[in-house]
C-alpha cells in the first residue's frame, strides 16, 4: 500500500509546474492557454482580473479570471493552475483593491475592469 502511495505522490510532483508567478486576487494577468482545434493547436490569450484562487499549491489548484468583453458583457473563466494547457501566466499589474481573498463583488461593478484597463494603458 505504501509503495502505491509513493508512486502516486511521485506522479503528482512530476506534474506540478515550477514556473508559476506569485499572484493573488486583484492581479491583472494574461493567461496563455493552448486550444486544440481538430489537428491544429494554437495559443489564446485571456486577459483579465484574478477574482479568486483556490486549492493552494496542490495539483488541483485553480484560479478564476474575469474579463470585460464587447458591449459590457463580462466573461469569467476558471483555469487549473498546473494544467499542461496553460502555457504561461503573465502578470500585467496589481490593483490596489486587493484587500480580500475572493473578489466576487467585481462581477457586479460596471467599471471595475475598465478602470484596470485604463490603469494598464497609462503604465505603458
Amino acid at each position: 500500500m505504501s509503495n502505491q502511495l509513493l508512486q502516486k505522490s511521485k506522479v503528482v510532483t512530476d506534474q506540478l509546474q515550477n514556473d508559476i508567478p506569485d499572484f493573488k486576487a486583484g492581479t491583472v494577468v494574461a493567461v496563455h492557454y493552448k486550444i486544440k482545434e481538430g489537428e491544429k493547436e494554437r495559443v489564446q490569450i485571456f486577459k483579465g482580473i484574478v477574482i479568486g484562487r483556490s486549492g493552494g499549491v496542490s495539483i488541483d489548484a485553480t484560479f478564476t479570471v474575469l474579463k470585460d468583453s464587447t458591449a459590457g458583457i463580462k466573461v469569467e473563466r476558471i483555469f487549473p493552475l498546473h494544467s499542461p494547457m496553460v502555457e504561461k501566466i503573465e502578470i500585467l499589474s496589481t490593483l490596489n483593491r486587493g484587500r480580500r481573498n475572493k473578489m466576487y463583488y467585481l462581477r457586479k461593478l460596471k467599471n471595475a475592469i475598465k478602470d484596470a484597463n485604463v490603469k494598464l494603458m497609462k503604465k505603458k
